[in-house]
């Protein structure tokens, strides 16, 4: 039975959804006002992977994701480039689907943009003000988070931390207590508002969420998902706003959290010069080293982004990709040994995701085949099905440019001759063209990187 590690109960839960069969999911999406960086990538992989290995158990699943359009970031960052913020934030929405396809990530089932839901919010809004929840001051609506007596119960605290994530700061001296947050922020001059019953102005961060969810899901669902970093206030606050109004507890049931990513050991940052896009990373990396990295690690679990650590997820991934051509080569198939493989990357899957065990399930099995000398149609077909989900491997036996097939010639020749030294030159020179020459009893086998070398 798949269990799953629940932020909300703090210890692995089995899984049973609300309807048998149907999982509703929500994951809290970009805010965008720039471009995705590989910290983000990490848990929209992960959470690529968690929905589609759902849907490979048989669940129908319905991936709800948000677009944060409205936002102070979004109205700083136009401003310095002089655009209207709309304009901002449809730009680099698009280069965040476009980014979502080069990594190979398509389990989404709707993108909901926070602008399209301005009545449910209002909706919201004015139902915590009926019931006592939110009030009134100058700048906007907020919510008295002291009347929500089970507030900080997934964080464990109701104060704010170094590492929590603050996309808008909710700072006014006529608020109740330090810890209320806008739900509607009263318009300002040469910002983006929204004419409504309650006044003019723009929605706060936390409540879009809700909007969203309630408008798709009801008060309640199965699984919310997001980075780390979004527990508290982010997550809190959702909880706090659709509890109080529907009376409903637990908003989600199950609540899973993406561990954070660093750079050489330092937290990325522009300012280090640390920060990796999506896109500038795709410039070095194959998107399936990228998956395969991040699937190296629970997705619990932090991460650390190096050269030594990609290079090693590309040689892994080398080795896995080798075998799926050695099965087409060694036919002998061996079927009880691929049902108890297939039964260990289920079992490793269905405790928590845990894709590290379910990877070294397969490092497992392509030992004991290349022992025995097996491979065949039932390995083959194992990986392709593992592939829908992780998305991994590559089954095409890759073309070889001619001017690498020529250089490779020449480096024969060399090594003929002795000429160790220039041979090797060659072999570096075909690196950097983004392949590599394994040299074997049977002649080289030129394999194409992972990584591209520079």
């Amino acid at each position: 039975m798949l269990q799953i590690y629940n932020t909300l109960t703090r210890r692995k839960d089995p899984f049973k959804p609300r309807h048998k069969k149907r999982v509703d999911i929500f994951v809290c999406g970009p805010t965008i006002y720039d471009y995705m960086h590989i910290g983000h990538a990490k848990t929209y992989v992960q959470f690529d992977v968690i929905v589609k290995y759902l849907r490979y158990k048989g669940y129908r699943a319905y991936y709800l994701q948000n677009v944060t359009d409205i936002d102070d970031k979004i109205i700083k960052r136009a401003q310095e480039k002089n655009i209207d913020p709309a304009k901002l934030a449809r730009e680099f929405e698009g280069y965040y689907h476009d980014d979502e396809k080069k990594l190979g990530i398509t389990s989404v089932t709707k993108y909901a943009r926070a602008t399209d839901y301005i009545k449910d919010i209002i909706k919201q809004t004015q139902a915590l003000l009926k019931k006592g929840y939110a009030y009134k001051i100058s700048d906007g609506y907020y919510y008295d988070i002291t009347k929500f007596k089970d507030y900080g119960k997934l964080s464990g605290r109701t104060a704010l931390g170094a590492e929590d994530a603050v996309s808008r700061i909710d700072e006014s001296v006529a608020k109740k207590n330090k810890g209320d947050f806008c739900l509607w922020k009263f318009s300002k001059p040469d910002e983006p508002s929204w004419d409504t019953k309650i006044g003019r102005g723009r929605p706060g961060w936390h409540i879009e969420d809700t909007a969203i969810t309630e408008k798709h899901f009801g008060p309640q669902y199965d699984i919310h998902g997001g980075a780390r970093d979004l527990i508290f206030p982010h997550h809190e606050a959702e909880i706090a706003q659709m509890q109080a109004i529907s009376d409903k507890s637990p908003m989600a049931r199950f609540w899973i959290h993406t561990g954070f990513l660093t750079v050489d050991g330092k937290k990325m940052s522009k300012s280090l010069k640390n920060f990796i896009t999506v896109d500038d990373a795709l410039k070095n990396y194959d998107y399936k080293t990228l998956r395969f990295f991040y699937l190296s690690s629970h997705y619990h679990s932090p991460i650390d982004f190096t050269d030594e650590s990609i290079k090693s997820a590309q040689h892994g991934l080398e080795r896995l990709n080798d075998f799926i051509q050695y099965t087409k080569i060694h036919k002998k198939d061996n079927k009880e040994l691929t049902q108890k493989t297939k039964q260990q990357f289920i079992t490793a899957m269905d405790d928590d995701f845990d894709t590290v065990k379910a990877i070294a399930a397969l490092f497992d099995f392509i030992n004991i085949c290349y022992k025995k000398n097996i491979g065949g149609k039932s390995a083959y077909k194992l990986l392709k099905k593992i592939n829908t989900i992780f998305d991994i491997f590559t089954f095409k036996k890759p073309r070889i440019p001619q001017n690498i097939t020529i250089l490779v010639e020449q480096r024969e020749k060399l090594r003929e001759q002795k000429k160790w030294s220039e041979a090797d030159q060659i072999r570096k020179k075909i690196q950097t063209l983004g392949f590599t020459v394994e040299d074997t009893d049977k002649g080289p086998i030129v394999k194409k990187l992972g990584i591209k070398l520079l």
